[in-house]
């Protein structure tokens, strides 16, 4: 879903070349670990103020990303979510959770109200209904009209109630599923950050990135204003969504924000002439279709940012430019205009962009 591509000549890419130290790492050098998890790649890059110890942040930073993966996945059948999607537990008993699915199912229903429905984590079934799940559709025809309309039945974030003390789920329709993929590596990322500030003595500069979410943290510099102006920030690169193009659509800045892309430019299958992409406006409950190839968000939060792309491309140009416009939300937009690609961004987006850059 979510693409950040990061240019060759960024510093963060640059130290990332670097060898991994077995045991610690000096002050003031640049340091990169990185791991699979979730089914993506992950890697944090940390400018530390002190030596750490890299070898033991790496294991912390797996085991942390393991225990969020026993909570999430949707391909491990004994995971929380799991558990919860297979039970047939209705209104009124509510299903115990742990406080971190409480709090991403709470954030995930805020953004949908926020959305008017445009962003929905219980759209799994029509998902798998077009053929993006784990087992593509079969044959060259389209779902029917009758297909679509009865797996929507079984499609509603308002059927998915949230209890935050003493943490747990309820659902109002026994087929109702939940998928968290559009929150969960972003919260996943918020939490390595988390992780790396309160383990780190002095909370050091990093940059977390898991699949395309990524993070990045001033540490404690964040909350003296005037560190924050002269620390540099992480430079970051947007990939085009036109991929024969080798440079990248955007260079901005971000200092202790998260940034967050959603497109259907790599995710797709083309039939009769016709381009349907993997993200699923559940209003309708067809892929999305608009001139929009991406969308990226800044937020404060990664989780946020993740949901946000998402919700934004399914509105499509024209209302998902106004929502970011009244919400002031840093955001750009990659436009299909024939065969070129254009584009439009916020003002808050603007004032990110690296003017000393192509």
């Amino acid at each position: 879903m979510n693409r950040v591509r990061f240019a060759p000549w960024i510093c963060a890419l640059l130290a990332a070349l670097l060898p991994v130290p077995a045991l610690s790492q000096a002050a003031s050098e640049s340091i990169t670990l990185r791991g699979r998890a979730m089914g993506t790649a992950w890697s944090v890059t940390i400018r530390p103020d002190q030596p750490i110890d890299a070898a033991s942040l790496e294991r912390a930073i797996s085991e942390r990303l393991e225990q969020l993966e026993q909570q999430f996945s949707t391909y491990r059948t004994r995971s929380e979510l799991s558990q919860f999607n297979a039970s047939a537990r209705t209104h009124p008993d509510w299903i115990y959770v742990s406080p971190e699915m409480a709090t991403v199912a709470a954030e995930s229903r805020r953004i949908s109200e926020l959305t008017l429905g445009a962003f929905d984590a219980t759209v799994a079934p029509l998902v798998r209904l077009w053929g993006f799940g784990p087992q593509r559709r079969s044959g060259a025809s389209l779902p029917n009209e009758n297909e679509i309309r009865s797996t929507r039945l079984s499609v509603g974030w308002r059927s998915l109630e949230v209890r935050l003390n003493p943490p747990a789920l309820r659902k109002l329709s026994v087929n109702l599923e939940a998928d968290f993929s559009s929150l969960a590596k972003g919260f996943a990322a918020d939490e390595v950050s988390r992780l790396l500030t309160t383990t780190i003595n002095g909370a050091a500069t990093h940059l977390v990135q898991i699949g395309g979410d990524t993070r990045a943290s001033l540490g404690g510099r964040a909350s003296s204003p005037s560190l924050v102006r002269t620390t540099p920030g992480w430079r970051m690169a947007i990939e085009s969504a036109d991929l024969t193009h080798h440079s990248p659509a955007a260079v901005i800045d971000v200092k202790g924000q998260a940034l967050s892309t959603s497109g259907d430019y790599r995710n797709f299958f083309t039939l009769n002439g016709e381009r349907y992409g993997h993200i699923i406006d559940p209003r309708t409950g067809r892929p999305a279709s608009s001139s929009l190839a991406a969308v990226s968000v800044v937020h404060a939060s990664c989780a946020t940012s993740s949901a946000l792309a998402t919700a934004l491309f399914v509105m499509g140009t024209e209302e998902a430019f106004r929502f970011a416009t009244e919400h002031r939300l840093p955001c750009f937009l990659q436009i299909r205009e024939g065969s070129n690609l254009t584009q439009r961004m916020t003002p808050e987006f603007a004032a990110l962009l690296r003017a000393d850059l192509p």
